[in-house]
């Protein structure tokens, strides 16, 4: 049986609920690391069952840097409630900044790119990582960068 601050550890970390942290705990023989690992693999996982659902609310996200670069970024989901939550705004933030930064020229090869604060992932797959905290569909649906 997995220890309850490993436990919280590992939802504080993947923003899993509680039985999805302990059965990934006992999987993993009690490795935060794999354990980690196996949640990351299932959220993945829910992201794609998820990917039909249909998108019917969202947010107007704005960025700017030194006043000289900015970004605004409609991001979809499927409820307000959603829209709401802070692993959705946080997502629309950092996807504003990864766009103003790295400045894709479009969709496909925005997806691709390495995370800014994480090389090791992929907006999409925080996205899909976003998608398996909030259990709702979340959808890019266009971007406009700006520069002076």
């Amino acid at each position: 049986m997995a220890d309850a601050s490993v436990v919280k550890k590992l939802r504080d970390q993947t923003g899993a609920g509680v039985m999805d942290a302990k059965r990934a705990l006992e999987e993993a023989d009690g490795d935060l690391e794999k354990a980690a690992a196996v949640i990351k693999e299932r959220g993945l996982a829910k992201a794609e069952k998820k990917s039909e659902r249909e998108i019917k609310a969202g947010i107007v996200k704005t960025y700017g840097h030194n006043d000289r670069v900015g970004v605004v970024l409609r991001l979809g989901c499927e409820t307000d409630f959603v829209a709401k939550s802070e692993p959705f705004q946080e997502l629309a933030h950092n996807i504003a900044m990864q766009i103003v930064a790295m400045n894709p020229k479009d969709m496909e090869e925005l997806m691709a790119q390495p995370f800014i604060k994480d090389e090791g992932t992929t907006i999409e797959e925080l996205v899909k990582e976003t998608i398996a905290k909030t259990g709702e569909n979340i959808k890019i649906d266009e971007f406009h960068r700006m520069e002076l």
